[in-house]
């Protein structure tokens, strides 16, 4: 199938993302028991390298995000499900019956990972922990995702809002006098999820070179403080307990959004050059030379007379022109893009932004093709691939459970 080269997709051709037909994973296997978004985020970007993912689901009602619309695609397929589920099959298995957990166990034993993110406790409780399938195959690889850990804080649930806000997240994002605000998007489940997924990618690592398995564990807490960098690290090295400052960076001016005379406009000014020529673009060359703003520091320390100035000279134009003048100048600079015109972006510059998948060719009702956002890691030799539209529920619990040794499709 040709991908659409449109003006807001920048859709590519899968056919150009399929070299070999395997992957930099190819050849390994994961049973993937996690849902809603961390862990199914993580085994998508293993998928695309070439991974297996067998996608293990609750009868009837599957991954918690199948039910999470609007939106929803023309299907009535919800977007967040889709968002994170491709090039994987579908099975379903009652972990509550016993011959859904030996169907599970049986599954498990021809895997090379197992993901799972259930609360802590539960897949000991099923028979599915990770002592008692590494002592059947020392060589598995368990990944466990959580909210908190699995020490004290393993009864607390695991809600992304819930750890942007324990976490500090919050602490530092919003205006100044105002409340507290996430960010926009799940951000610290995403962090998780690539941290998963760069866990795993170690262990398959380890294993290759030693034959061993190992527990992976990682939790969203521990994530998101690393996440914070500077602002962690302030704290840490200097006892600084940062506050929100809006769109202002506490180290760096000017270093935020300013009101343009239609949309804003983000600058990222990091060094005394850069405003030099910053000042030159604006028509006021000797901002540079002023004793307030000479030096980063300066501009740090004088940040609110900067604003105002900078204010004043960019009303005088609209975000594009800015933008385009100044990053001609060297100076970092871009207008607040929502979505549609993001993705535009993207295809303006040649970057992957939408591909389409091809309709999956396993002869069921699940034959529909499928646009996704795009892998963000390019390799030169192995690069993602697009196979797969996210599967419909226990699309593929037939196939699966006919290929376990000794179980039978029902």
């Amino acid at each position: 199938m040709a991908g659409r080269d449109d003006q807001r997709g920048g859709c590519v051709s899968t056919q150009d993302n399929r070299p070999d037909g395997r992957g930099a994973l190819g050849g390994v296997r994961i049973a993937d028991f996690s849902r809603v978004l961390a862990g199914p985020y993580a085994t998508m970007l293993l998928a695309d390298l070439g991974a297996d993912v067998v996608k293990i689901e609750r009868p009837g009602t599957g991954d918690d995000t199948r039910a999470w619309r609007p939106p929803a695609d023309h299907d009535g397929t919800s977007t967040y499900y889709l968002s994170v589920n491709r090039n994987k099959r579908s099975v379903t298995l009652d972990l509550a019956t016993d011959t859904g957990r030996e169907q599970a166990r049986a599954l498990v034993a021809e895997c090379d990972v197992v993901v799972e993110n259930f609360r802590p406790g539960t897949m000991e409780r099923l028979g599915l922990g990770h002592d008692e399938l590494r002592a059947r195959r020392p060589e598995l690889i368990y990944c466990s995702i959580s909210g908190f850990g699995s020490g004290p804080g393993a009864s607390i649930p695991g809600y992304d809002l819930l750890v942007q806000a324990a976490g500090g997240l919050m602490s530092v994002t919003g205006e100044a006098h105002g409340e507290p605000v996430k960010a926009g998007v799940a951000l610290v489940d995403v962090i998780t999820g690539l941290h998963a997924s760069l866990g795993i990618l170690a262990a398959l690592r380890h294993r290759d070179t030693t034959g061993e398995g190992q527990l992976v564990e990682v939790n969203l807490l521990s994530s998101l403080l690393s996440a914070m960098v500077n602002q962690a690290s302030a704290f840490a090295v200097a006892g600084v307990v940062p506050g929100r400052m809006g769109n202002a960076h506490p180290s760096i001016a000017p270093y935020e959004t300013f009101p343009t005379a239609d949309r804003p406009l983000a600058l990222a000014v990091g060094n005394d050059k850069q405003f030099a020529a910053l000042a030159e673009v604006a028509g006021e060359p000797g901002l540079a030379l002023d004793d307030r703003f000479r030096t980063n520091a300066d501009r740090v320390a004088h940040r609110t007379e900067l604003k105002e100035i900078l204010t004043r000279l960019l009303s005088t134009d609209g975000a594009d022109h800015w933008s385009a003048v100044l990053l001609a100048a060297g100076v970092p600079a871009g207008p607040v893009n929502n979505l549609d015109e993001a993705f535009g972006f993207a295809h303006e510059l040649g970057l992957p932004g939408i591909v389409d998948l091809p309709a999956d060719a396993s002869g069921t009702e699940g034959d529909r093709p499928s646009r996704q956002v795009a892998h963000p890691v390019a390799l030169s030799a192995t690069p993602a691939r697009y196979l797969l539209p996210p599967p419909l529920l226990g699309q593929h619990t037939e196939e699966i459970l006919r290929g376990i040794s000794g179980h039978e499709a029902p």
